[in-house]
């Protein structure tokens, strides 16, 4: 009786995964460039509108608030 070959249908799975997730990335890739039209229409459009650009005010830095360490009893 032959022995099932596991590292061959290993290796099939491994193949048929990487093959699907190039379908994905080349999907999300064409997604990204068809947004990046959009968008490019959208700012031709939003560029011949009579009112002046919003201004936005920058964001300040969010910076943690220092980490106090006390020890609450004494080491002996």
């Amino acid at each position: 009786m032959a022995k099932p070959n596991y590292g061959f249908e290993k290796r099939q799975r491994e193949l048929a995964k990487k093959k699907k997730q190039e379908e994905k990335n080349a999907r999300k890739r064409e997604a990204r460039g068809a947004g990046n039209a959009e968008a490019a229409e959208g700012a031709d459009r939003a560029s011949s509108d009579a009112s002046p650009p919003a201004v936005v005010a920058p964001e300040a830095p969010a910076t943690p608030a220092p980490r106090i360490h006390r020890r609450t009893t004494p080491i002996a």
